[in-house]
């Protein structure tokens, strides 16, 4: 039997044999007290490998000792400072010591564990300790966990980790900021039609692009629609600069860069709603202007300002808004509402891409946004499909057992729907809680270390925090808590609320239990197979099993035999 994490552990450029001589050849085997989990990262892909394999061969010589097996080796690339990166590898890490599947979690250094502070790493460690008895090893510093003392240290580096990584983001701002400030181009993939020469920092126009993208302007400026330039340029066979169709999309993307203009784009930077800055960043559709409100280029355009400012008006005039500091002010309509149950899930037989909303039919969106050279596509009744859909759905969902994985997705899914602002509250708890142990390491400090604070304001403000971070604490685990499920698991009780619910709640329902729904495409006009024939949906459990049919069968009988 191959271990899971085996090709993870070649793509880091170990042989055969070098895994071996780690231990990590065989699947772990015995008692789950003698399991650990091992997590590597680093930030960027231009780091070395050879680092990490230095990394896992000590968390390896450290397993060794301690006579512990690694279940599993996880990796991934991935900042650990910014809040709304997720951390797949890390979250699969954690949860497998929280189910109890190994008592150990090996990190070569705590910020490889996380640059997110005391808060994140504490709370962390809470975690472990409460639910699992379980520890975080720290190789390099020598720290684990579950020794007295260890979980302020734990804090301390977490925090220093912190600050180094705000330091660092702030210093490479300031740098990128000044380089845009002089009208230097600040790296990435420039617009179609243009390109940066090595190490000129400036934009200059690509001859194998620029005459194409001249004509896109040509045309935009003379009115045509996004949709009609990228279907006149799919049938002549001109393609993008990675080969592909042209999309009414990226039409629209390029009319709106300032870049294409060669002018230095703008981006302004998301807070939260207590104020706070976080690591995102929105571009906005305006230049960056200098201190006399002028724009600052950046070399040359594939067209001029007052050509560019002209395409904003043209497309404002046909939205009937008015865009303006990243965001779409005026007579926008804002956010659509959808409209039919199947889609974006019902897939196009011909080129596998979503069919769209068309009025009384479905329609394959590859074939509007790319013309009939992309794909030939197909229509069907709106109305016959979404019969269809609620038909399908319902049949499955009633031949499954409550105790079917699916079931219990579905009704995860559908309190998440149903109660969407318990996450926002539970996020910002979060924050609160992490600011807090902040605050507290910031005390501790001041009267520990610095010695800057008298014992008596000490002990005041002490007992103010942790009072704050014990209401807080309590706060979280209410909304950690996972509702109460039971009312749901009954296939009949979500069959009920599929025929309460609108089209919002219908779709919420069958994207939890269906991955895609493929319709074949019609044998001739006018065909007349039943729709429900020609529908090929992939739902997201197994097939049911004989074991499992044969428990529903059992309930269902049970359930029959009581209500008689």
């Amino acid at each position: 039997m191959e271990r899971a994490d085996l090709p993870a552990l070649r793509a880091l450029g170990f042989s055969d044999d070098e895994i071996k001589e780690l231990g990590l050849w065989e699947p772990a085997t015995g008692d789950p007290a003698d399991f650990a989990e091992a997590y590597l990262r680093r930030s960027k892909k231009k780091d070395t490998l050879t680092a990490l394999r230095g990394h896992l061969r000590d968390i390896c010589r450290r397993a060794h000792e301690e006579r512990k097996q690694i279940r599993h080796v996880w990796f991934e690339q991935r900042s650990a400072s910014k809040a709304h990166v997720r951390r797949e590898e890390f979250d699969s890490a954690c949860d497998a010591v929280l189910r109890g599947l190994s008592k150990t979690l090996y990190v070569w250094r705590t910020d490889r564990l996380s640059r997110r502070g005391m808060g994140a790493v504490d709370r962390l460690i809470d975690d472990f300790e409460r639910k699992q008895r379980a520890r975080i090893v720290s190789t390099s510093e020598g720290l684990d966990s579950a020794q007295p003392g260890m979980r302020i240290v734990f804090g301390i580096l977490a925090d220093r980790a912190r600050e180094e990584a705000k330091s660092i983001t702030d210093r490479t701002q300031s740098s990128s900021d000044e380089e845009k400030r002089e009208g230097n181009w600040h790296g990435g993939i420039a617009p179609f039609g243009l390109y940066s020469p090595k190490g000129s920092r400036k934009l200059k126009r690509l001859a194998s692009e620029h005459p194409l993208a001249r004509r896109i302007a040509e045309y935009l400026l003379s009115g045509k629609v996004p949709q009609w330039i990228a279907q006149t340029l799919n049938n002549e066979g001109k393609r993008t600069r990675k080969g592909k169709l042209w999309r009414a999309q990226t039409i629209i993307h390029l009319a709106h860069s300032p870049a294409w203009a060669g002018l230095v784009p703008d981006r302004e930077r998301v807070f939260d709603e207590d104020g706070n800055p976080l690591d995102k960043w929105i571009k906005r559709a305006e230049p960056l202007l200098d201190d006399k409100g002028n724009p600052v280029s950046c070399g040359e355009g594939v067209v001029t300002y007052a050509e560019w400012l002209k395409i904003q008006k043209i497309f404002a005039g046909r939205t009937g808004s008015e865009r303006g500091k990243g965001r779409t002010k005026g007579t926008g309509r804002g956010v659509r509402q959808h409209k039919t149950v199947a889609g974006w899930i019902l897939l196009c037989p011909r080129c596998k891409g979503p069919m769209s909303n068309g009025g009384t039919n479905y329609r394959c969106e590859t074939r509007v946004s790319q013309g009939e050279t992309a794909c030939k596509g197909t229509v069907t009744s709106r109305q016959r499909v979404d019969e269809a859909v609620a038909v399908l759905w319902i049949n499955h969902i009633l031949s499954l057992s409550p105790e079917s994985p699916t079931i219990h997705d579905i009704a995860r899914r559908w309190l998440a729907y149903a109660d969407p602002e318990k996450e926002a509250r539970k996020q910002k708890t979060t924050a609160l809680y992490d600011a807090a142990i902040e605050r507290q390491a910031k005390l501790r400090k001041e009267f520990f270390v610095f010695g800057r604070m008298d014992e008596a304001t000490f002990e005041e403000l002490r007992k103010q925090q942790d009072e704050l971070v014990a209401e807080l604490r309590t706060e979280l685990d209410e909304l950690s808590v996972e509702a109460d499920l039971t009312p749901l698991m009954d296939p009949y009780a979500l069959t009920a609320i599929w025929e309460a619910e609108g089209i919002e709640g219908r779709r919420a329902l069958f994207k939890a239990a269906c991955k895609s729904l493929t319709i074949s495409l019609p044998t001739k006009p006018g065909d007349r197979t039943p729709i429900l024939d020609r529908l090929e949906p992939e739902w997201r459990d197994d097939s049911v099993n004989p074991a499992v049919e044969a428990a529903w069968v059992a309930w269902e009988k049970s359930r029959t035999a009581s209500a008689v």
